[in-house]
């Protein structure tokens, strides 16, 4: 089954469904746990004006969500909890179980490394029981190592075969709707080549971080990923090198090129660590569809050329 999103975005594959009995709602509220990096803290917020347009409610009165920062050495109790609950209004009734569910929250966010947990709404019932009745948890990636039974089932909902090869190999990898596949050395020069390849008028078909210091085995993976979708007609490498060596990049160029099939043109830009060592052995190979550019602008405009004019050398 597929379903779309509130704001039309989709489709999305649903894998399973919770089916729950009705509740009997009084009252619902909005609570919330988020590591704020700019604070280098955790934020509890908690309001009683919880629901669909909780987002539209805090932008309108601020004072509506009330905000608190857990100390790092001194968590986030019960006695906490209580008092959060009294500065946004829960009703008294309610306080107590409020109280408990939100340092429950606490626990479940510090012992599962979360960077998120949202509920909305969080319900008091006619029967004075409170309930998290829907909820949102982002886990650490770096963390999952330590959770095995959240990792597995992240890998349960990888549908894409591309994200699916790139995560066996260790790679980071997010699937696009172009058709020029990117590949660079960090997160940054990755995203800012997603830019100037669109600004030459260009489509990425995806972003692949191999990550720095990079040598030419991860090189191979990274083209064996890029390579297996079919939508892409050209390649961008954009590689600074610092930590990364420009020659063991050209390494890995030239042996991919030896064990898997490009039938696609390649644009290499090589800078940094080692750089001109590189660009000498991608000379002395004589590979065929390789085009080196100097810029990253050059390389952008290059591929983008190729990719538009299905030149495939």
């Amino acid at each position: 089954m597929d379903i779309r999103g509130p704001r039309g975005e989709g489709p999305f594959k649903v894998h399973q469904v919770w089916v729950e009995r009705a509740s009997d709602i009084e009252a619902e509220y909005y609570a919330s746990i988020i590591l704020d990096r700019s604070a280098k803290k955790l934020l509890t917020m908690l309001s009683t004006m919880g629901g669909m347009n909780v987002e539209e409610i805090a932008e309108k009165d601020p004072d509506a969500l009330v905000r608190r920062y857990v100390e790092p050495f001194e968590g986030f109790g019960e006695k906490d909890a209580a008092t959060l609950a009294a500065d946004a209004g829960v009703a008294d009734d309610a306080r107590g179980k409020t109280a408990t569910l939100l340092a429950k929250l606490y626990d479940a966010f510090k012992s599962e490394d979360a960077t998120l947990i949202e509920v909305n709404p969080l319900v008091v019932t006619k029967d004075g029981d409170v309930l998290a009745l829907d909820s949102k948890v982002t886990i650490d990636n770096s963390a999952l190592y330590r959770h095995e039974e959240l990792a597995n089932l992240e890998d349960e909902f990888i549908e894409d075969p591309q994200e699916r090869m790139a995560k066996e190999k260790g790679l980071t990898y997010v699937k696009l709707d172009g058709d020029i596949g990117i590949l660079g050395n960090g997160a940054g020069l990755c995203m800012s080549t997603l830019d100037v390849v669109a600004q030459a008028g260009g489509m990425p078909a995806n972003f692949l971080d191999a990550g720095g210091g990079s040598k030419a085995e991860a090189i191979i993976d990274a083209l064996t990923v890029i390579t297996s979708d079919p939508k892409v007609v050209a390649i961008l490498f954009n590689i600074f090198g610092g930590i990364t060596r420009g020659d063991e990049i050209a390494k890995g160029i030239i042996e991919a090129s030896r064990e898997i099939k490009i039938d696609v043109p390649l644009v290499v830009r090589l800078d940094g660590t080692n750089s001109e060592e590189g660009l000498q052995l991608l000379a002395d190979a004589n590979l065929p569809n390789l085009h080196v550019e100097k810029s990253m602008l050059g390389a952008a405009e290059k591929v983008v050329e190729l990719a538009k004019s299905g030149v495939a050398a």
